[in-house]
C-alpha cells in the first residue's frame, strides 16, 4: 500500500514525496483510512511506529478540503508539542494555505497571540497554555472539527484530566476525536467513553514491549562503579547516545563531567527555559554533539532518527517509562541498542519492568541464581534481543 491509495490531497502527496515518505507504517496503513472515513479512533501502538502521521496526514487532507474547520492537538509536554508542530509544518510546506499555532508554556505569549490572530487551522499545544488562552479569550474553539489527545496516558499520569475537561467544554460535540496512547489502562477506556462516539479501536503490536529492532542489554552494577562503566561503554559505541538520569541536577552534573572528559555532551530537563531547550534539541538533532543527558522529560516526543543508543544510567521510577525511554532509538524501522545499569537497590524496579512486559510469567520470589545463558561476563552482564529469550 502507498500513500497515493488513501486519496489524499495532491499538495500533501507532493510533500510526502519531498520528505521521502514512500510507504505508510503498519499503524498508518490501518488507521489513516479509518480516520479519513470520519470515525472516532482509539489508537495504541509501540513508540517509534509513526503515530504522529496517523492523525497529521488525514487532518491536513481534510482541512485542505474545507478550510473553515479547526483541528486541536493536545499533548502532555512542550517537547512533544514542538515535535508534532514541526511535523505539521514540514507536511504543509512553505506555501500552504493552512495556518498553524503552537501554544506551549515557556514560550512567548505575544508570539502566540500573533499566531492566533491569523486564525490558525491547526493548533498544537499543552493543556496549561491552551487553558490560559481560553481564559484570556484569545482562543476560540467553536470551529473545532478535529480533536487529538496524544500520549493520553501520560497526560493523565501528569494530572491534566481536569484541564482537558475544561478545554473540551469549549469544543463542539459534533467533532471527530482521536485518542492516542501507548497503553490502554482502565482510565483511558473511561476517558474514551466520555469524549468519543462509538470509537474504532486500533492496536498495533504489544504496547508493553519495545519495538523488535532494539537490542537490549543489562549490567548489574554497584552505584560507585557506574560512571567508569559508562565511560567504557561510550568508548565502545558509535553514534548518538541519550543517557537518562534521575534528577534535573544530575543531568547538568553528568553533562559537565562528560565534557571535562572530552565528550561532546549537553543536558535537557524541565527547568530549562523553552528557548534554551530548543537550542539544545536543535544542536543534538544537527549532530553538533553526540550525547544528550536527560530526565524523563525527553522520554516522550523525542523523535530523532539518528539516536543509536539509549543508556539508563538511573532506572525509571515508573515501569512504563522504561518502554518510552528505550523507544527513543530504533525509530522508523531502524536498529538501535539500549543499556540499563541495575544496582542492587534497583531490583524491585527492574522486576516491575520485567513483569510489565511478561505478565504471564511466574513471579520469582528470590534473586535469580547465576546460570549458564542467564548472566554472562565479569560485570554480571546480560544481553537479549527482541525479548525472544525472555531474559528481561
Amino acid at each position: 500500500m502507498s500513500f497515493q491509495s488513501f486519496g489524499l490531497a495532491n499538495s500533501l502527496l507532493a510533500s510526502l514525496e519531498r520528505l521521502n515518505f514512500k510507504k505508510p507504517t503498519p499503524v498508518q496503513e490501518e488507521a489513516i483510512p479509518v480516520v479519513l472515513a470520519g470515525n472516532d479512533v482509539l489508537i495504541s501502538s509501540q513508540t517509534g511506529t509513526g503515530k504522529t502521521g496517523v492523525f497529521s496526514i488525514p487532518i491536513i487532507s481534510k482541512l485542505l478540503e474545507d478550510r473553515r474547520n479547526l483541528s486541536l492537538i493536545i499533548t502532555p509536554t512542550r517537547e512533544l508539542a514542538t515535535q508534532i508542530f514541526k511535523t505539521f509544518e514540514s507536511f504543509l510546506g512553505k506555501k500552504s494555505p493552512l495556518n498553524t499555532a503552537l501554544l506551549i508554556g515557556g514560550d512567548s505569549i505575544s508570539k502566540q497571540l500573533q499566531q492566533l490572530k491569523k486564525k490558525p487551522h491547526i493548533i498544537v499545544g499543552t493543556p496549561g497554555r491552551i487553558n490560559d488562552h481560553l481564559q484570556r479569550r484569545s482562543l476560540k474553539l467553536n470551529a473545532t472539527k478535529f480533536l487529538v489527545l496524544d500520549e493520553t496516558d501520560r497526560m493523565l499520569d501528569m494530572g491534566f484530566s481536569i484541564q482537558i475537561d475544561d478545554i473540551v467544554k469549549h469544543i463542539p460535540s459534533d467533532r471527530q476525536t482521536l485518542l492516542l496512547s501507548a497503553t490502554i489502562p482502565k482510565n483511558i477506556i473511561t476517558l474514551s467513553k466520555k469524549y468519543m462516539r462509538d470509537p474504532k479501536r486500533i492496536a498495533i503490536g504489544s504496547t508493553y514491549n519495545p519495538v523488535e529492532k532494539i537490542k537490549q542489554e543489562v549490567i548489574r552494577i554497584k552505584d560507585d562503579a557506574k560512571y567508569s562503566e559508562l565511560v567504557e561503554q561510550l568508548s565502545k559505541r558509535k553514534g548518538s547516545v541519550v543517557i537518562f538520569v534521575k534528577t534535573k541536577f544530575g543531568t547538568e552534573r553528568m553533562a559537565k563531567k562528560l565534557r571535562l572528559g572530552r565528550h561532546k555532551a549537553d543536558a535537557i530537563h524541565g527547568d530549562l527555559r523553552h528557548n534554551r531547550r530548543e537550542k539544545v534539541m536543535d544542536a543534538f538533532r544537527n549532530k553538533k554533539y553526540r550525547i544528550l543527558v536527560a530526565t524523563d522529560v525527553a522520554s516522550r516526543g523525542l523523535d530523532i532518527p539518528h539516536i543509536q543508543h539509549v543508556i539508563n544510567y538511573d532506572m525509571p521510577q515508573c515501569p512504563e517509562d522504561y518502554i518510552h525511554r528505550i523507544g527513543r532509538t530504533a525509530r522508523a524501522g531502524q536498529d538501535g541498542e539500549s543499556l540499563s545499569f541495575v544496582s542492587p537497590a534497583d531490583k524491585k524496579k527492574w522486576d516491575a519492568i520485567h513483569y510489565l512486559m511478561h505478565p504471564n510469567e511466574k513471579k520469582e520470589t528470590s534473586t535469580p541464581q547465576r546460570k549458564k545463558g542467564h548472566f554472562t561476563g565479569k560485570r554480571n552482564k546480560r544481553s537479549f534481543r527482541n525479548n525472544r529469550n525472555k531474559t528481561i
